[in-house]
C-alpha cells in the first residue's frame, strides 16, 4: 500500500532481491524498482512535479573502480563498453518504446529514503519518458514517471485508463515522523506504520502540510478506512 513505512530488509524480502542499486529493471519479469531520495544530502537530483503526481528521476553514475575516483565528473552511461545496456539504458529503452507505442508502460515500484533506516513505499508509477541533458558539467539521464492509483496486480497488463495519485512530500513525511515520534497516533505502535491523510484527498484534504497527515498502524488505518467508506 502506498505511503506504508518499510525497512530496507522488508523491501528486499518483498522484491526477492538484494536492492544494492538504486535502479533495478525488470525484477520478476513484470516490474521494476527504483530507490529515490529528496533529502538535502541525496546523491542524485530527484524531484516531484505537477502537484505531486510526477517524479523526475535522475539516472545513475558510473560505479567507482580503478581509474574512476569521481563519478560525478563523468557523463552517465547508457551502455557498457561491451555494448550491453546499463540500468540507465534499460529504463530508457522501455520509456522510449512506450512513447512510440510499441509496448505498455513499465510499472515501477518506488521506495523513498526518508532518513537513515526509514523508507516509505511511494506506490506504483508508470515510466513514460526518458532523455539525456546537461547539468552544466556533464550529461545525465532523466526519467519521467507518473504516480498511479493502484495497478499493483502485475499478473495483468498495465492500466491504460487510470487516476493519478499525489505523493506526500518528503519534507512533510519527515515532519510527521518527528512530530508523532515514529508511533501510531492511536495506540503508540511502532510497526506496520502508514502515513495517513486525516482528511482524505478525495474529500478535499491536502498532502502538502503536516497538519493533515498522521502516523497510523495498519489496524487503525484499516479501521479508519472502513468508517470513511
Amino acid at each position: 500500500m502506498a505511503d506504508n513505512i518499510i525497512s530496507y530488509i522488508e523491501m528486499c524480502q518483498r522484491e526477492g532481491a538484494s536492492l544494492q542499486r538504486g535502479m533495478n529493471f525488470g525484477l520478476g519479469g513484470n516490474h521494476s524498482v527504483i530507490l529515490m531520495s529528496i533529502r538535502p544530502n541525496a546523491p542524485y537530483q530527484d524531484r516531484i512535479e505537477e502537484d505531486g503526481t510526477v517524479l523526475i528521476y535522475e539516472g545513475h553514475d558510473q560505479p567507482r573502480k580503478v581509474g574512476i575516483t569521481d563519478p560525478k565528473s563523468l557523463d552517465q552511461l547508457g551502455n557498457l563498453p561491451s555494448g550491453r545496456p546499463t540500468e540507465n539504458g534499460k529504463f530508457r529503452q522501455a520509456a522510449l518504446a512506450y512513447k512510440n507505442g510499441s509496448r505498455q508502460a513499465e510499472r515501477v515500484r518506488v521506495y523513498e529514503k526518508i532518513k537513515d533506516g526509514i523508507w516509505s513505499y511511494n506506490g506504483v508509477f508508470h515510466l513514460v519518458d526518458a532523455w539525456v541533458q546537461s547539468d552544466g558539467k556533464r550529461e545525465v539521464f532523466r526519467f519521467r514517471l507518473i504516480a498511479i492509483e493502484g495497478d499493483e496486480d502485475f499478473s495483468i497488463p498495465a492500466l491504460t485508463n487510470f487516476d493519478r495519485r499525489r505523493i506526500i512530500p518528503s519534507s512533510v513525511k519527515l515532519q510527521v515522523w518527528q512530530r508523532d515520534k515514529g508511533r501510531c497516533t492511536e495506540c503508540g505502535a511502532t510497526d506496520e506504520l502508514h502515513f495517513d491523510h486525516i482528511l482524505p484527498f478525495s474529500k478535499g484534504g491536502t498532502s502538502l502540510t503536516a497538519e493533515n497527515v498522521q502516523l497510523l498502524c495498519a489496524r487503525h488505518n484499516l479501521a479508519k478506512s472502513s468508517k470513511i467508506q
